[in-house]
């Protein structure tokens, strides 16, 4: 497929391509919890489930202070959130630990758990699920994903490692509800992914980005790897949805500077806005943001109430003002690009 029909078989597709008929016109959970109001609900891919349309990354968790942490997960669960990513080796498992600590454990059914392994032999992942449930303090996981997946290579080397065989034995346990997989350095990791388990398709999920840049960029994961998810019904995680800041023209951890451009998307080209618009409006499950200030989050979850859908017209609209960005390697600095 050419970029140009890449692009308007693109443009055409919208939040409903993929909600399965039983899901339509309906929400599977209701509007409200003891917790609050929860966030609009999707369907997580073929699972029979919905979770929140926003869903609260553990990486920058795990960096934020302990207050800072507490806040921003407490402003999380008020505000209608109910998905929350993590990893064990987010902040050596403090991110982890702070979901432990803060996210409340008489409402775990309310809450949709996930973390991830980087593992590449079984004794290790089965550590690593371990170890993700004591620090969450939890007896299950909703989601366990392979984490960071990165060539073909990469995802051949797991299954012979048997990373794939413990994540069924997980499920059979009850220690795990549902599997996918993650990865952002080139989508070929992914696609392979799928090719090693298209005879027996195990997964669930897959984890990658979504973003304005990646639906025009030469290295697209959009492009490559949406439509099979769509095809085999898979729930698709959004992630570094703002390419983990570098659409800004300054980004700070802890007070030190970390990423500054002279050509910032935003607020230059697009707002935050328009930029995570476009992403829910791709068929996609959740869009996972990563939090360091209340601020930040606060503006996330309005835009999620509000959220609506974007016309073909809007949606080419946003990607004409970045298109001479096409081929551009500056921001989505985490890709091998190709």
């Amino acid at each position: 497929m050419d970029r140009r029909t890449f692009l308007k078989s693109l443009l055409a597709l919208g939040v409903s391509a993929w909600i399965p008929n039983g899901l339509r016109g309906q929400s599977p959970l209701p509007p409200s919890d003891p917790l609050g109001e929860v966030l609009p609900l999707r369907p997580l891919g073929n699972t029979g489930i919905a979770v929140t349309m926003l869903g609260l990354g553990g990486a920058h968790l795990g960096r934020a202070t302990e207050k800072e942490a507490e806040r921003i997960i407490r402003l999380a669960l008020e505000g209608g959130i109910r998905f929350f990513d993590n990893a064990q080796v987010y902040s050596g498992g403090r991110a982890e630990e702070r979901y432990g600590k803060y996210l409340p454990r008489q409402h775990r059914e309310r809450l949709f758990l996930m973390s991830k392994t980087t593992a590449t032999d079984a004794r290790t992942a089965r550590k690593d699920l371990e170890r993700s449930l004591r620090r969450m303090r939890t007896d299950y996981l909703d989601l366990w994903q392979v984490h960071a997946v990165g060539s073909p290579w990469d995802a051949r080397n797991r299954q012979q490692g048997g990373i794939f065989e413990v994540m069924l034995e997980a499920q059979q346990e009850g220690k795990v509800r549902f599997i996918g997989f993650t990865g952002h350095r080139h989508p070929d990791g992914l696609l392979a992914m799928l090719e090693l388990t298209k005879d027996n398709p195990i997964f669930q999920t897959c984890q990658m980005p979504v973003n304005v840049l990646d639906a025009i960029a030469n290295t697209s994961f959009i492009e490559a790897v949406m439509p099979k998810l769509i095809e085999q019904k898979m729930g698709i995680l959004a992630m570094k949805t703002l390419a983990e800041g570098h659409f800004f023209a300054k980004t700070y951890q802890r007070g030190k500077l970390r990423w500054k451009t002279s050509r910032p998307i935003i607020p230059d080209r697009l707002s935050v806005g328009e930029a995570l618009t476009f992403v829910w409006s791709l068929p996609i499950s959740v869009l996972i943001t990563g939090a360091e200030t209340n601020a930040h989050l606060a503006e996330k979850i309005r835009l999620a109430r509000t959220f609506q859908t974007l016309s073909d017209a809007e949606k080419q609209t946003i990607l004409d003002k970045i298109m001479d960005l096409a081929e551009s390697q500056e921001y989505e600095h985490y890709k091998k690009h190709t």
